[in-house]
């Protein structure tokens, strides 16, 4: 049996990273065997263009050389890690998948989603998600936790605005598209957080019990 293609969603300061590995804990005490994942990167040569994706001195990268590096490291995280692995009956937990490039490249940098839906065709082939997790925080928020772990990345050093376009552009692909998707609202504790993503969680496990 095929495996399920869970991807977890959010802008800088979403606690993505924390929540990630509370979500890899529930599915393994569920007993799922999960691969854990991110994008962009998940493979050699993908965290190669990670790397350049993030560089604060790659400041003059055109939107389209993002675009098309974005799904260069995509074909190659599915070639060599996702599919595989959901072919072998695994499940696939990622962080940040296309839903990121619709919100990122489309709604922050103006990119017609026309043109990102051209290449999610040729590099998916009609793969998504079985179920999205997105956590929502207000960009005050997210920049103010964001701001104080670590020196501001290429993306991080984006004004408001941008990232006020990106999370506009997740909730728009969240009420588009809510059988896939749920919303956590991420401005709370870690305690509260974790709670809905207990709830998600359960819901969607107990699907596969019945």
């Amino acid at each position: 049996m095929r495996g399920r293609f869970i991807t977890l969603e959010g802008s800088e300061g979403s606690g993505k990273s924390t929540n990630l590995a509370y979500i890899r804990q529930r599915l393994e005490e569920s007993g799922v065997d999960v691969v854990v994942t991110r994008e962009p990167g998940g493979t050699p040569l993908g965290e190669s263009i990670r790397d350049l994706l993030l560089d604060h001195r790659n400041s003059d990268m055109g939107t389209d050389t993002e675009l098309l590096l974005m799904f260069a490291a995509r074909a190659q995280h599915l070639h060599e890690r996702i599919l595989p692995a959901l072919d072998a009956g695994r499940w696939v937990l990622c962080d940040r998948f296309t839903d990121a490039t619709y919100a990122y490249q489309g709604a922050g940098r103006g990119v017609p989603e026309e043109r990102i839906a051209t290449l999610e065709a040729f590099v998916q082939a009609g793969l998504q998600p079985d179920l999205t997790l997105y956590l929502d925080v207000p960009v005050e928020v997210g920049l103010a936790r964001a701001g104080a772990r670590s020196e501001p990345d290429r993306f991080e050093r984006e004004a408001v605005a941008f990232f006020e376009r990106v999370r506009e552009g997740y909730r728009h692909r969240a009420s588009a598209d809510p059988e896939r998707f749920r919303i956590i609202d991420a401005s709370g504790t870690l305690d509260e957080v974790q709670k809905g993503i207990d709830t998600i969680l359960g819901d969607y496990l107990a699907g596969f019990a019945a």
